[in-house]
């Protein structure tokens, strides 16, 4: 009896991670989290892109401006512009934008050929500091020659970041002036960094666009307007679908999340007759293709399976339609592989979700899904409700078999300004890495992948606050005390899952790497953990 069990679990495990095979693949769709995180931030965001208007209305990357001069976004109290190089600045700025860019006949987009739109020698630095110094003290003053202030070597470490064209140091200081309410120094760096970012530059270059997006939108607290204006314009939705597609395609990173979760919930249920699965973000229901066909390979017959998709309805955008959607696609695999299926669709947020909508019957077996979606849930630090713990407590009184949890590994929850954006700095730093080695900088959709896919994201990171910051990651710690405090024990993870997500990153890069310790697994970019996940009863 025992070695039977110990069959069907291998074989139930080994199958849930095969790709799909081709007379499946009618019935798969891009997998990705949910498109209306992508789409709205009222809930979460996944994304970044701002629209012009001229003779029709288009949208437009960073660098896709016209050269004759700068757009107007949006029509609110504090407007931000598109400079003639692309790079975002305030309706006053825009009045008066250095035009000492130097380019060259291959720069296509307009990016500086030097670190700096300013100061492109070391031996500026001292006649650049004298200006800082009058313009701040007056003329009369001499700190340069005489003195040593804290204030004073801060100027200098700056510009010798400048000089340097250390774009990092200088996205850090600028984000530092604008946590200290300092407004010349965020002015005057917001004017370097537009020098020196390019959406098609390096990583970091592509990276530091987003970033100074996000500084300039805090700076003139324009970062609500900006989401509000963006929620009704958006691509057309089967570009969307493509370019969340490719993000799959080229990263692992969903992959790993959906395999992971995918793994211990066959591992909990291989000898259960009637499985009910609530997925908390079903977004297009893909993750659940290679689970059906391992159930219906399992020995001695495949379940009875119910699965309950959870969802904000602005996600029809992206799947061109509601839930039913879903459904029928899922269905139709069901029945192509004769097991026994159904489908029930909950159109609402996380945040509206209650034991009524849940539907769960006596005699089914339990497991439920948190891939890629508490951390949009909102905590104790943004409202009484704390809908995060909430939903843990209500899931527990349903007594799961199994929860599966996958989340970013990243700490931008309650982490004030500045430490959340060095925080994102270094987090997005590794997934631009990792993009740029997989997917060419030539490659005509690449700034649409991550423009439409990560940097609405990392704006909402900067320059929203309270409510409006819906994207709220916490470190895999935190999401362990929040489970025990719930209730959860930890699941352990099957080492068959672990050997196959090997297998699975031997498809990409040698740099990315796969670490299992305190009863979870981690999924990193060189020496980032980046995805974090684990199951819990």
């Amino acid at each position: 009896m025992q070695a039977s069990q110990q069959h069907r679990s291998s074989v139930m495990a080994s199958r849930v991670y095969h790709q799909v095979k081709r007379e499946v693949e009618p019935y798969c769709f891009p997998p990705f989290p949910s498109a209306g995180h992508s789409l709205c931030y009222s809930d979460s965001s996944h994304g970044s892109h701002f629209f012009v208007k001229n003779s029709s209305e288009r949208y437009c990357t960073l660098e896709s401006s016209s050269a004759n001069g700068s757009y107007t976004v949006y029509n609110t109290s504090s407007t931000v512009s598109f400079s003639p190089n692309g790079s975002p600045m305030s309706q006053q700025e825009s009045q008066s934008y250095p035009s000492g860019l130097h380019h060259s006949p291959d720069n296509t987009y307009g990016s500086p050929v030097s670190g700096s739109c300013i100061t492109d020698d070391v031996s500026d630095l001292k006649d650049k500091l004298r200006e800082l110094e009058t313009a701040m003290l007056g003329p009369d003053s001499d700190i340069i020659d005489s003195t040593t202030s804290p204030e004073m070597d801060g100027w200098r470490l700056v510009m010798d970041a400048i000089s340097r064209g250390d774009l990092k140091q200088v996205l850090v200081s600028c984000a530092k002036a604008v946590s200290d309410n300092n407004l010349l120094m965020a002015q005057w760096l917001m004017d370097e960094l537009r020098g020196m970012v390019s959406v098609s530059g390096e990583p970091i270059q592509r990276l530091g666009a987003y970033m100074l997006e996000g500084l300039v939108a805090r700076l003139a607290s324009s970062g609500s307007s900006i989401y509000k204006a963006l929620r009704c314009k958006e691509p057309a939705s089967a570009d969307l679908l493509s370019y969340m597609h490719i993000l799959y395609e080229v990263c692992p990173y969903f992959k790993f999340g959906y395999m992971s979760a995918n793994g211990a919930i066959a591992e909990a249920m291989k000898d259960e007759d009637r499985v009910h699965i609530i997925d908390f973000q079903i977004a297009q229901g893909s993750q659940w293709v290679t689970l059906i066909q391992a159930f219906a390979a399992r020995p001695g017959g495949p379940p009875h399976i119910r699965i309950t998709g959870i969802d904000d309805s602005t996600s029809a955008y992206a799947r061109g339609g509601g839930l039913n959607i879903v459904g029928k696609r899922l269905s139709k695999l069901a029945e192509h592989f004769k097991v026994p299926f159904e489908f029930h669709a909950t159109a609402i947020s996380g945040c509206e979700v209650q034991q009524e909508h849940l539907q769960v019957r006596p005699g089914e077996a339990l497991a439920v899904n948190f891939a890629f979606m508490l951390h949009h849930m909102p905590d104790e630090s943004v409202s009484t409700e704390n809908h995060r713990d909430r939903l843990l407590r209500l899931v527990k009184s349903l007594s799961p078999k199994v929860v599966t949890l996958v989340e970013q590994e990243s700490n931008t929850n309650t982490a004030p300004f500045f430490p959340r954006f060095r925080e994102a700095l270094n987090y997005y730093t590794a997934m631009f890495e990792s993009i740029d080695v997989t997917l060419p900088r030539e490659h005509k959709e690449r700034i649409n992948v991550e423009q439409h896919c990560l940097a609405r994201d990392v704006v909402n990171i900067i320059a929203c606050e309270g409510t409006e910051r819906v994207e709220r990651h916490e470190l895999l710690g935190k999401w362990r005390s929040r489970f025990r405090m719930a209730g959860f024990t930890p699941y352990p993870l099957s080492s068959l899952v672990n050997a196959t997500i090997k297998t699975l990153l031997d498809n990409y890069c040698d740099k990315y790497r796969l670490e299992e310790r305190d009863e979870a697994l981690y999924l990193g970019w060189m020496n980032r953990d980046l995805v974090a996940s684990c199951a819990w009863k």
